[in-house]
């Protein structure tokens, strides 16, 4: 049986007589790809803070690797991982520097950290760059890194919000490379995007729709569902009925 490392049940969050997020309920494999997609004001953000631990649901129920959301939220930081489009790095640090803040900050072994920053420039051609500072790299590079610091702890779980904002479609492609060896080696990958063909590359995907999840499933069965030729078109077919927005 797989694991389950998300199970949210008609999770909810309101902000005085605003519903952000209205009741969803849905769950997430360890190791499955799982797309959270959905225009400017759906709710998809505020669900993910919710999710990671930083923000008290209102209602509902939602287990995350494990730990509950309200007694646990914690834990849940500790065993997740977190990139934003902002990237999460430290622009005046160097790239070894980089990974040894954040390791040092899961509590990660002097001889942990040593002996995977050390694969890990590797694996991103980095090696002959360690020692500059992450604000000389190009944009590409700094997502990559972002990522891979994201992930050196080794969550079960790590939450990707917007990560390939800006970037050319080779970079893009060549990070998605990143996500599939990550989900291969049983993290779970949670991520949004505003980029339709991402959506392709996700086991699943659901699509928020003013607070609500209006469809979840594969990619194909979604596009088989709306008679769609792509997301692109699933996406528009389900915004289209947004009534909020930012």
């Amino acid at each position: 049986m797989v694991d389950k490392v998300i199970i949210a049940d008609k999770l909810t969050k309101r902000f005085g007589d605003f519903t952000a997020v209205d009741g969803i309920s849905f769950d997430v494999s360890q190791g499955e790809i799982f797309g959270f997609l959905g225009a400017n004001g759906a709710g998809k953000t505020t669900a993910m803070r919710m999710l990671s631990g930083l923000s008290m649901p209102t209602s509902g129920k939602a287990m995350v690797a494990g730990y509950d959301v309200y007694k646990e939220n914690e834990k849940i930081k500790r065993n997740i991982g977190y990139m934003s489009q902002k990237f999460s790095l430290y622009e005046d640090l160097t790239v070894r520097e980089n990974i040894r803040f954040y390791a040092g900050i899961y509590g990660k072994s002097n001889a942990f950290i040593k002996e995977k920053t050390e694969l890990v420039l590797k694996q991103l051609h980095l090696t002959s760059e360690a020692d500059k500072l992450v604000k000389s790299l190009p944009l590409g590079w700094k997502q990559k890194l972002a990522f891979s610091v994201a992930i050196f702890h080794e969550p079960k779980l790590v939450f990707l919000d917007e990560p390939t904002g800006g970037v050319d479609p080779v970079t893009r492609r060549e990070f998605w490379n990143l996500i599939y060896e990550a989900a291969a080696e049983g993290i779970t990958v949670f991520v949004t995007t505003h980029y339709m063909d991402e959506a392709e590359y996700c086991n699943r995907v659901s699509i928020m729709v003013d607070g609500r999840i209006d469809a979840l499933d594969t990619p194909a069965q979604l596009k088989k569902t709306f008679a769609a030729q792509s997301m692109d078109e699933v996406f528009l077919k389900l915004a289209r009925k947004a009534v909020r927005g930012e």
